[in-house]
C-alpha cells in the first residue's frame, strides 16, 4: 500500500515560516520525483516545488525565493521550508510522488496551512 503522509501544518503569523513534511511509504522513495501542491477554497490546485530523484528542484514563480523543498532518501521524507509567509499562502497543501519509470502519482491527504495578518 502506498501511503504518503503531510505533517507540519497549523496556523502562522504573516512574514513567519513553517516546515511541513511528508513521509512516504509503498513505494521505492529513490526513484520517485517528489513535489508539493496546495489548494486554497474556491481555486485550482498549485503545482508549488518538485524536487526529482537526483535531488534537482525546482519551483513555482509564486514561491521562489521564500520556499524550499529538499528530500532525505534514507528517511523516505521530501520537507517544503516555508518563508515569509503571506495570506495568500493560505491553503491545503499536499505532498506527492511520481515514479521515474512508472510515471504513476500518488497523493497525500494534504495538510491545512492558514496564515494570519
Amino acid at each position: 500500500q502506498v501511503q504518503l503522509v503531510e505533517s507540519g501544518g497549523g496556523l502562522v503569523q504573516a512574514g513567519g515560516s513553517l516546515r511541513l513534511s511528508c513521509a512516504a511509504s509503498g513505494i521505492d522513495f529513490r526513484v520517485n520525483d517528489m513535489g508539493w501542491s496546495r489548494q486554497a477554497p474556491g481555486k485550482q490546485r498549485e503545482l508549488l516545488a518538485v524536487i526529482d530523484n537526483n535531488g534537482r528542484p525546482s519551483y513555482a514563480d509564486s514561491v521562489k525565493g521564500r520556499f524550499t523543498i529538499s528530500r532525505d532518501d534514507a528517511k523516505k521524507t521530501v520537507y517544503l521550508q516555508m518563508d515569509n509567509l503571506n495570506p495568500e499562502d493560505a491553503a491545503v497543501y499536499y505532498c506527492h510522488a511520481r515514479g521515474v519509470l512508472t510515471t504513476k502519482t500518488y497523493w497525500g491527504p494534504g495538510t491545512q496551512v492558514t496564515v494570519s495578518l
